[in-house]
């Protein structure tokens, strides 16, 4: 698959995810195979106003060279800033520019941003074509299948996204309406595909090898992007990576669980320091953790981490009462 002169290996994406695909997730994600990833969406009007050197905009736009494909995703409501904004960013290192018409967040729409954006389509357009005329590499652009279940919309934003010159349009099966709840539906991923010319990458519900090659089967969709599926389960990437092979992919071990989250959490701690980092990791770590005999308890030791010796502490303390227990753990007092 292209997106204009930029050729992306097989296998999944790291889909973007405010808060979370920060630098640290995303050298994570591509040890383990991600084929490209987008970060975390940036206010075309807040770079326009930031002072230079902001710490918040700086660290939005960090990025490593251990990092592969990267686009830098863009939202905005403004045509005019979000043409200038593509400008200036299109010298910021990233590989393209990705904008963002779906997230659902109440303070991004209810100010006429994201998913709001799709109840405008002519907006729309003219939004995606500005920044087209801005950027001097790829635009591309994040939809859902529309606002509500009354006004599914995704093949006429789709359409008008690629008369605007994007060069790709990744669609999340959800209306906004929906937020993260049901089930993404997949059919309005294939409906856009079938009527649009330019790569088409499906999102929504993916959370293993075998999603990512059901919704390539069922879709015909070019791409696949992974977003909740990732959350504290960077493997699934290995695990695509494998089956597009043809090989199976055992499930990571305790150990590796355990030694990855405290990677993360150290990488954490070096990217916005240890105090920050820390509170910030909680959540990753839980993720990494789900689904292991006494998580609850576990989550709720880790949510009171203060620190990065806190938290490994915390992990050691569970994985040795695993081993004592034969498996049969009670998490330790945080």
């Amino acid at each position: 698959m292209r997106i204009g002169g930029i050729e992306l290996p097989d296998g999944a994406a790291l889909a973007p995810m405010a808060g979370i695909t920060d630098m640290p997730m995303r050298i994570l994600c591509f040890e383990q195979g991600a084929a490209w990833a987008v970060s975390e969406m940036l206010s075309a009007r807040g770079f326009l106003c930031a002072p230079k050197g902001t710490r918040a905009m700086s660290e939005l736009l960090r990025r490593s060279e251990r990092e592969g494909i990267l686009g830098l995703q863009l939202f905005g409501r403004e045509p005019d800033e979000m043409r200038e904004a593509a400008s200036r960013l299109s010298e910021a290192g990233f590989q393209f520019i990705d904008i963002n018409m779906g997230c659902p967040a109440h303070k991004i729409v209810s100010n006429g941003e994201g998913s709001a954006l799709m109840k405008t389509p002519e907006k729309a357009e003219k939004i995606i074509a500005e920044t087209v005329k801005g950027a001097s590499i790829p635009v591309t652009v994040k939809i859902r299948a529309g606002w509500d279940q009354d006004h599914v919309n995704a093949v006429e934003i789709a359409r008008r996204a690629e008369q605007a010159g994007a060069s790709a349009v990744t669609v999340h099966g959800r209306t906004r309406e929906q937020m993260y709840m049901g089930r993404a539906d997949w059919d309005v991923i294939a409906r856009v595909k079938a009527a649009v010319s330019i790569p088409v990458i499906g999102n929504g519900d993916v959370r293993s090898a075998g999603d990512f090659l059901a919704m390539r089967r069922e879709t015909g969709c070019d791409g696949v992007a992974i977003g909740r599926g990732a959350q504290g389960n960077p493997w699934v990437f290995r695990e695509i990576r494998a089956a597009l092979r043809g090989e199976a992919c055992p499930p990571p071990t305790l150990d590796e669980r355990i030694d990855l989250a405290l990677r993360h959490a150290r990488m954490q701690a070096e990217y916005v320091g240890e105090r920050v980092g820390i509170r910030e990791m909680r959540k990753h770590a839980a993720w990494y953790m789900q689904g292991l005999p006494g998580c609850a308890r576990l989550r709720e030791a880790i949510n009171r981490a203060q620190s990065y010796d806190d938290m490994e502490r915390i992990m050691k303390d569970y994985a040795e009462g695993r081993e004592r227990n034969g498996g049969k753990q009670i998490p330790t007092e945080g």
